[in-house]
């Protein structure tokens, strides 16, 4: 099995709906967001996914949040826009864009240098390439 690990980051605002406490008001993170990928064969070059690709599709994905309000871009306007379900959102997200054979093992969404949350698919949830093997 290998695994390979990206990072990409978005700065953004967001208020927790439902928080009793100072994270319900308007605030801003400099997020970072980790994902790490794997497959068990490597493709005819000897990678297992090409890090420009995988770099290309997270900023694709991140890139709608950046200098946003998170509450205000789908899916947050209806789900809490915490650092668990950025997380989640990424992987599915990525997830159906990878080329077949490299699946999400795990996206990690900081929200400062000391905290952060990981999102961690189980083989069944889906978060797997629809695409076809490079």
């Amino acid at each position: 099995m290998y695994e390979v690990r990206v990072e990409t980051e978005f700065s953004a605002a967001h208020r927790l709906r439902g928080y009793d406490g100072k994270c319900e008001r308007l605030h801003g993170h400099n997020y970072r967001v980790g994902l790490a990928l794997c497959c068990s064969e490597l493709d005819s070059l000897g990678m297992a996914v090409d890090f420009s690709e995988v770099r290309r599709i997270a900023r694709d994905v991140v890139g709608r949040f950046d200098h946003r309000c998170l509450n205000d871009v789908e899916p947050f306007d209806t789900v809490n826009p915490t650092a668990e379900q950025i997380a989640r959102h990424v992987a599915e997200a990525v997830g159906g864009r990878l080329p077949a054979g490299v699946r999400v093992q795990g996206v990690t969404c900081w929200e400062s240098d000391r905290c952060s949350a990981t999102y961690l698919p189980d083989a069944s949830s889906g978060v797997e390439a629809r695409g076809k093997r490079q």
